[in-house]
């Protein structure tokens, strides 16, 4: 059986808000697997969502650059926050999120390419500057969204300086409309989509293991009420929509006015941009998502120095 060490319960209880004792039996139930944990924990109707963004750890920053019908996000991470206020990261970064534009945001093509003003690769330039920065450095990952007419909006969350900040979000939407107009709309919807985080724009593009999950999460909660199969089959059903309403970007309640789903709020904007509108697709990037930051106990530690 694996080891469930206080750092993995603290983690858990941060993650999701639940008291470490149900933490504790959450991870000896599901053999320390964090995820499966969650899960545990919704079930028996402790924890109602899991707030990974307590996962987060990982410094640097993410750059976005829009240009017209096309656009690119790239995070680059350093060791600590300080570094990201460092101008010469910046202009790194800036530089590197530019380059990206150029190659539709692969992330391999990105760190082959020519590191702007230099003979170096970008990939071999970041590895210079780690020693003149003086910290560990990675470009991590790189995306891109454009589109045949209309425009490619952005929105930098946390902005430190143009461009750079915490959260990076790209949105493509379709258009032979007013394109001054078009783009105050696609910036809002950016703005939407940094605060909301969907998981895809609409609700047949939802990966198909992530609704079986919450499917089985659901089930096994409403089983717990005791009610009959057939009502359970009818909760779940109705909290499955209700899921979807969640995390897809045009179901989703905008942010702007939240009488309105985006989808409905896309549609009443068209009479004033003149021409149908289509939400192609958005890329939003949260600086160190899915990175977990080693923690230790410092004092736990010089116990266990002091024992031997």
């Amino acid at each position: 059986m694996a080891e469930i060490t206080a750092g993995m319960v603290k983690q858990l209880r941060e993650t999701t808000g639940v008291g470490m004792m149900d933490c504790k039996a959450a991870l000896t139930e599901t053999a320390g697997d964090m995820e499966a944990a969650i899960d545990w924990l919704r079930t028996k109707g402790l924890a109602k969502a899991a707030k990974k963004s307590g996962r987060v750890a990982a410094e640097g920053l993410v750059g976005v650059v829009a240009n017209g019908t096309s656009g690119a996000v790239v995070e680059v991470n350093s060791e600590t926050d300080f570094v990201a206020r460092n101008e010469a990261f910046q202009s790194m970064v800036t530089a590197i999120t530019k380059t990206a534009l150029d190659v539709d945001g692969d992330t391999d093509k990105l760190l082959a390419a020519t590191f702007p003003g230099s003979a170096l690769t970008i990939k071999d330039y970041v590895t210079e500057q780690v020693g003149t920065i003086g910290e560990n450095m990675s470009v991590r990952r790189a995306g891109a969204i454009s589109v045949k007419e209309g425009v490619v909006a952005a929105y930098t969350h946390n902005a430190i300086v143009g461009g750079l900040g915490k959260i990076g979000v790209l949105v493509g939407l379709e258009s032979t409309g007013d394109k001054a107009k078009l783009t105050e709309l696609g910036k809002q919807i950016a703005m939407h989509i940094a605060a909301t985080a969907p998981v895809a724009t609409r609700r047949e593009e939802v990966d198909a293991d992530l609704v079986e999950r919450e499917r089985n999460v659901l089930i096994a909660e409403a089983k717990e009420s005791g009610r009959p199969d057939n009502i359970i089959e009818k909760m779940v059903e109705g909290r499955i929509r209700k899921f979807y309403e969640e995390v897809v970007l045009l179901s989703q309640a905008f942010v702007i006015n939240p009488d309105l789903t985006v989808e409905k709020a896309v549609k009443e904007a068209e009479a004033g941009i003149g021409a149908p509108v289509t939400v192609v697709g958005f890329v939003r990037f949260l600086l160190g998502e899915g990175i977990e930051k080693e923690e230790s106990d410092f004092a736990a530690e010089v116990a266990a120095t002091a024992r031997g």
